[in-house]
């Protein structure tokens, strides 16, 4: 029983093997005209009427774009004579929104630290249901509690850096 199962095992390999083989067709590399993209094809009546040159080893894959309607040094110039006026108006206006938000957040941020600061207590929070029976669950709280508080002013001091970073004039004329 065991030697069919190899002999039909490696029939199997062997089919596929072929059947691979057989799948694969040439493909030819066309030049393209004034400059476009080179094209691949895989017929060869159509590649030998156009003069193209079969490709050898390897694989082949193709992606399609969609054409490029202008040059992009074109397009890098069009927007580099853009009114600078326009550009720096919208550029204050960016700041400006950036500024109010990340003060917004600074604002939050501090309220919470000092709510949590309170809370905290310098050390010595205020013990809690089980706590008063069970001194790890409140050593573990405070510990949070120290952590966290480290986590918000980190996040104060990462605030007002990025808003130092933000330039001072702002304001709109």
């Amino acid at each position: 029983m065991k030697p069919t199962v190899l002999l039909s095992i490696s029939t199997l390999l062997l089919a596929s093997s072929v059947s691979a083989a057989f799948a694969q067709e040439r493909i030819y590399r066309c030049g393209g005209k004034e400059g476009a993209a080179p094209e691949y094809i895989n017929n060869a009546r159509d590649a030998q009427s156009r003069g193209c040159r079969q490709i050898e080893g390897g694989n082949v894959t193709v992606v399609q774009t969609l054409p490029q309607s202008r040059p992009a040094a074109v397009r890098v110039a069009a927007a580099a004579q853009a009114s600078p006026a326009a550009s720096n108006d919208a550029q204050r206006a960016r700041d400006s929104d950036t500024r109010a938000i990340l003060e917004s957040e600074l604002k939050k941020a501090e309220l919470r630290l000092a709510e949590q600061q309170k809370e905290y207590n310098n050390g010595q929070p205020e013990k809690q249901g089980i706590e008063g029976r069970n001194y790890q669950r409140y050593l573990d709280r405070v510990a949070e509690m120290k952590e966290s508080i480290a986590r918000h002013e980190s996040d104060i001091a990462g605030l007002k850096r990025e808003i130092s970073r933000l330039p001072v004039n702002t304001v709109r004329q």
